[in-house]
């Protein structure tokens, strides 16, 4: 099995991102486009940022485990279709392409994450200040909420074509719902109350407190985001294998 997903992953790695630097060279460029664009416009409204004096970092500090969850599910969500040619090899099953894809995709971030705060740390007069801890949490849990959805999409986008673009619709508020650019306690108490429905509020908000000491984030709680993703990966798995033939046919 490991073989399997070791062989994926290199497939993956050479379709997705080709044999050059150009390939690798975007997966950096978009989230520090994102954390730039956001930096930018809110500096120009707000004179310093919900937490510290660096939009820059503050952005980011919310911006990548958010990234974590987002690319890791909609990786894993593709999982079956990308990977259909080699499913009908005996030793290859729709699970190993779950994890290698998504097992690619979080290394994929980590590189990507290292080469950011680096980054940021040129950039800005002060020391990053960082509980690598809390950080590495906060990016787990993201990482296990999004695979599995990812895992339990691979199902759901089989036999409800349709659902695709349902999730497509209510997914693409998430960026805005999971507190990358404000703290919930700047909101008023019946909006976070709402807030805190979403697993990734939490997993935002434990990684500005990793970032920055002064905030309490008492109401982070990561076992609801990763009990979630653990909850939802194991309905898909199962649900996979037991429908393993027609996911294949009709992925």
């Amino acid at each position: 099995m490991l073989r399997v997903i070791s062989a994926l992953m290199v497939r993956e790695m050479i379709t997705r991102y080709g044999r050059s630097w150009g390939g690798y060279f975007w997966a950096i460029a978009e989230p520090v486009g994102m954390i730039a664009m956001l930096s930018l416009a809110f500096s120009q409204f707000l004179r310093t940022p919900p937490l510290g004096t660096s939009f820059i970092l503050f952005y980011a500090a919310g911006y990548l485990p958010f990234s974590f969850y987002n690319t890791i599910n909609s990786i894993t969500s593709t999982s079956v279709t990308s990977n259909r040619s080699l499913m009908h090899f005996p030793m290859v099953s729709p699970m190993d392409a779950v994890i290698a894809r998504s097992a690619l995709q979080a290394l994929t971030m980590i590189v990507v994450t290292v080469v950011v705060l680096f980054g940021i740390d040129m950039l800005i007069s002060e020391p990053i200040r960082i509980s690598l801890l809390e950080f590495i949490s906060a990016c787990l849990a993201a990482s296990i909420l999004g695979l599995g959805g990812g895992t339990l999409n691979v199902v759901l986008f089989t036999f409800f074509p349709f659902y695709k673009n349902v999730w497509a619709i209510v997914s693409r508020p998430l960026f805005l719902l999971s507190g990358i650019f404000y703290t919930v306690e700047s909101m008023p108490t019946q909006v976070q109350s709402i807030l805190l429905l979403n697993p990734l509020v939490h997993v935002t908000a434990q990684a500005h407190k990793a970032f920055f000491p002064i905030y309490d984030g008492e109401f982070v709680n990561l076992g609801y985001p990763i009990g979630l993703g653990v909850f939802f990966y194991l309905l898909g798995g199962a649900l996979i294998f037991r429908h393993k033939s027609y996911i294949i046919e009709n992925a």
